[in-house]
């Protein structure tokens, strides 16, 4: 018998979500064959299976928190048998206690990261025991915790040594949720919208959020909270990348085998203006300013569950088709959700491009702890005053958000004029000006 744990999610990452199982119990599974489906804060992860055989009981149902090493399920040798608790159902013998489940009491009582549903909180009682200080909690406890603002530590706790359960949690809440609020109460930090009329709400889908779209949503908000958060835009005109592009992307094409885009010519054009405007590349450490004399170069990157920001190391050094080729491979590991956590940390700066959406204007909001993000637009033909006559010529607008903490005014718009001046003449590119 194999077991199926939570692999290590990447640094500072200690609990996931479980999203969605592949396979059903007694379903017969082959190595690597993806099992479940993991999201995280920053990514969604497959569990692939450790080895061939039939999936057994599932522990972990989806919708649960599990943290790092938990045992999600188990894989028996052999032909497909019925899960043990379907088999047990059906001969109406309750199944037996394992010793392997972390997750289980001694006395085979229900696990402590179990469903609503399956928790039914004990009565409190006088020779209930507060939690010792230095005693763990569970990651259920600690995200009912966190969800709803209340402190574990002021619920009495029902469990071994007095530990807190989630049913203690859930009780809790519920017991605040009934309690009337002072009319001097603050409200609370979580939005909560008033009750639809009953014909609109027989009308309406309620859907968690995934926790991806949550931090996705905290993050964003904190930035906004945090930063000084200024806009500054140019245009481009995009004449000469697009003749290039036109001249030799069959070349290019055969040569690297990857596609020519413009991706390549906007990292490069940023990597030369954060050498000329440091500030650009740095970030805030307390009362400290660190000035990061390297160039990674996070390119956001839109999928179904949400945005991601893989990072491309080290872009001073590395040629256009070098970053075209990485860009393209982050995008499709993104749209198929196999990025490491690793390669969405470190950046220094990042790029995003509405235009492939068809925005032709927007301010693109920080990526912390960075201090600027270039949004890229739709290009679209204008009228445009060349050397005293109107011409149409494919103008593109760049939006520069940056933090005015760090860069002044003047050091953004300089930055932007440099990005422009790279990719309206992209000779600058190749020597380095």
């Amino acid at each position: 018998m194999t077991e199926i744990r939570v692999p290590t999610l990447g640094e500072s990452v200690t609990e996931a979500t479980i999203g969605r199982w592949f396979k059903k119990a007694g379903d017969a599974v082959a190595v690597d064959e993806p099992l479940v489906e993991l999201e995280t804060d920053k990514v969604t992860i497959e569990v692939p299976a450790p080895s061939a055989g039939t999936l057994g009981e599932i522990v972990a149902k989806d919708g649960e928190t599990v943290a790092v090493g938990a045992l999600l399920g188990q894989i028996t040798d052999g032909a497909a048998k019925a899960a043990p608790k379907e088999a047990a159902k059906a001969s109406g013998v309750a199944p037996e206690t394992t010793t392997g489940r972390p997750d289980l009491k001694t006395d085979g009582t229900k696990p402590i990261n179990a469903g609503p549903e399956e928790v039914k909180p004990k009565p409190q009682t006088a020779e209930a025991k507060p939690l010792p200080a230095d005693t763990p909690q569970a990651p259920s406890v600690r995200r009912l915790s966190a969800e709803n603002g209340i402190d574990a530590a002021t619920v009495p706790g029902s469990g071994k040594d007095g530990r807190v359960t989630k049913g203690d949690m859930l009780a809790a809440i519920e017991k605040a949720a009934s309690a009337p609020t002072p009319v001097d109460q603050p409200a609370a930090a979580v939005q909560v919208r008033s009750p639809s009329p009953a014909d609109d709400a027989a009308r309406e889908e309620r859907v968690k959020m995934t926790r991806l779209r949550q931090t996705i949503a905290r993050r964003l908000k904190d930035v906004q909270n945090t930063a000084a958060m200024l806009t500054t835009f140019n245009e481009v005109d995009m004449s000469h990348i697009m003749a290039l592009r036109a001249q030799y992307k069959e070349v290019f094409e055969k040569r690297h085998h990857s596609k020519l885009g413009f991706m390549g010519f906007f990292v490069r054009a940023c990597v030369q203006a954060l050498k000329d405007i440091p500030a650009a590349n740095a970030e805030i450490d307390g009362t400290d300013l660190i000035y990061k004399n390297y160039y990674h170069i996070g390119v956001a990157v839109g999928t179904d569950k949400g945005l991601v920001v893989p990072v491309v190391r080290d872009c001073d050094h590395k040629s256009i088709a070098q970053i075209e080729k990485s860009i393209a491979d982050f995008g499709k590991r993104a749209r198929d959700g196999q990025l490491k956590i690793d390669e969405m940390q470190g950046g220094t700066f990042t790029i995003t491009n509405g235009g492939i959406y068809g925005s032709l204007m927007s301010t693109p909001i920080l990526n912390a702890p960075q201090s600027g993000i270039l949004g890229m637009h739709k290009i679209q033909e204008r009228p445009v005053a060349i050397g005293g006559k109107v011409e149409i010529r494919p103008m593109m607008y760049l939006a520069l958000s940056y933090d005015h903490r760090v860069i002044d005014g003047k050091d953004a718009v300089t930055f932007l004029v440099r990005v422009k001046e790279s990719l309206e003449d992209p000779t600058r590119l190749v020597l380095d000006l």
